[in-house]
């Protein structure tokens, strides 16, 4: 029982490291978590406040890279499933809250709209993702839905108003567009679930996945993505949110 003990005591200080990208050592990051008192609340409700905060505070839109630290999302104020998760994953571990990494791939149709067409053809078929996993009275619960801000996903729903069967597009792809499960109520939530298309598997930490997989455009395509077309792609995302499509 003594070893067992040791063993779960020791994978859960794993859960809870400060790594390279999960830098919520940072001064800015703990400057947040002060200025919100997560600290101060029960884990259910701290869970809750910060995913909710990464939902919707740092708005969905596509930064330089996957591999950016937390502290770096943070301060960019924007991110998609990978960057956004890492963030999610800094401010739950830096109030004491286990988290992990799932890594996938998902169908890149699903970023059709979000990404313009102009720009579609240059985006691999398959493209990095990946959601948090959070743990909360002994077991794990699935956080994907932090990736698209409300009011982005408003816009999105009010232009397709009567769908609710499976949706992709946009940035989306789950079952029911008018009533995606995205709201913390412990237990699962999705916004892109539908669309996935490879499982990796768990990782303790981010870094270790992208070693392993790396980002989803290298040489030419990457460096024209960071330099320009994710600015075109961000302003494309921003038309929609204060526009709509």
């Amino acid at each position: 029982m003594k070893t067992l003990i040791s063993k779960h005591s020791e994978i859960t200080k794993q859960h809870l490291q400060t790594t390279a990208m999960l830098d919520f050592e940072h001064p800015s990051i703990q400057n947040l978590v002060d200025k919100r008192g997560w600290a101060q609340l029960s884990q259910y409700d701290a869970i809750g406040a910060i995913y909710t905060y990464v939902r919707d505070e740092i708005r969905f839109g596509y930064n330089a890279d996957d591999r950016l630290s937390a502290s770096q999302v943070l301060k960019d104020g924007y991110g998609q499933c990978n960057t956004k998760g890492t963030l999610l994953m800094a401010l739950l571990r830096a109030v004491g809250i286990p988290s992990r990494f799932h890594g996938f791939t998902i169908f890149n149709e699903l970023q059709r709209g979000a990404i313009p067409n102009y720009l579609f053809a240059i985006a691999p078929q398959r493209i990095i993702h990946s959601w948090v996993e959070v743990e909360l009275d002994g077991g794990w619960i699935n956080l994907e839905g932090y990736i698209i801000d409300r009011d982005y996903l408003t816009q999105v729903q009010q232009s397709f108003s009567q769908q609710c069967k499976q949706f992709s597009g946009y940035g989306i792809s789950t079952k029911c567009l008018s009533n995606p499960d995205i709201d913390w109520k412990g237990q699962d939530t999705y916004i892109q679930s539908e669309g996935i298309a490879d499982d990796f598997g768990l990782y303790i930490q981010p870094d270790d996945f992208y070693v392993k997989y790396g980002s989803n455009l290298s040489g030419i395509k990457k460096f024209l993505f960071r330099y320009l077309l994710r600015h075109l792609m961000n302003r494309n995302v921003n038309r929609i949110r204060a526009k709509g499509i």
